[in-house]
């Protein structure tokens, strides 16, 4: 399976990158990187889906974006020669081509059209954090874990993925009871299904219809800049 943004470039700026590329596989729950670190690899998740997490007091942690095979990560930190302000940590295990952070520092000095295309992924990435921090502050939860799946639907290339209460938990900043009583209110509406340590969607429509307008509005700004959009098969 190909990185969505990888492919989008040129034949000059890939043939840039791919003799660098080496395939590492991630597991579910592996952390890429931790905040404050220096970051020396740059990773194009081929299939998976990765979270990036704001660390809080107590190594409470929230996520604020996900990034599957239609971006890059790491890019905030090596490249530019600073320290990650987040954990990367793998939502559904996958693998990634990866790269050293200076040789992806050095394909950018040399290609305006990367640079172009990573302004453009970089600025989607940040509209997502943004629109991540207004959403958990304002929406329901029920809109929230509506959104959340959706996102990881895109990503994950199936219907159905490994995810535990805890998990979800964790990604939406919440206590498992309250997942719990929630995603029984989307299963009785036949919107998904869960089983012990997985979620799968059945109503991929429906479930847009009950997430909050965020989903919307960030695959909008996906559409604006031109950026490789990920989606669900059969969406």
């Amino acid at each position: 399976m190909d990185n969505l943004w990888i492919a989008s470039l040129d034949d000059a700026d890939r043939k840039r990158l791919e003799p660098h590329l080496a395939e590492r596989a991630f597991t579910q729950g592996q952390m890429l990187y931790d905040a404050g670190e220096a970051v020396d690899q740059v990773w194009f998740p081929l299939s998976g889906v990765v979270s990036l997490m704001t660390v809080l007091a107590e190594d409470r942690m929230v996520e604020t974006a996900a990034i599957g095979r239609e971006g890059l990560i790491g890019v905030t930190c090596g490249p530019m020669n600073a320290r990650a302000s987040s954990r990367a940590i793998a939502q559904i295990e996958g693998s990634a081509a990866c790269c050293s952070a200076d040789i992806f520092s050095d394909a950018l000095a040399e290609s305006p059209g990367m640079r172009t295309a990573l302004s453009k992924f970089t600025e989607s990435l940040f509209a997502q954090v943004q629109q991540t921090a207004a959403c958990n502050a304002q929406h329901r939860l029920d809109e929230r874990l509506a959104r959340w799946l959706l996102t990881l639907h895109d990503r994950a290339q199936s219907n159905r993925f490994h995810l535990t209460q805890a998990d979800i938990a964790g990604m939406l900043g919440v206590r498992r009871a309250t997942v719990s009583e929630v995603g029984a209110g989307l299963e009785g509406k036949h919107l998904i299904r869960r089983g012990r340590g997985w979620v799968e969607v059945l109503d991929r429509t429906a479930l847009e219809e009950a997430a909050c307008g965020c989903y919307a509005a960030m695959r909008g700004v996906m559409k604006d800049l031109g950026v490789p959009r990920p989606r669900a098969p059969n969406a």
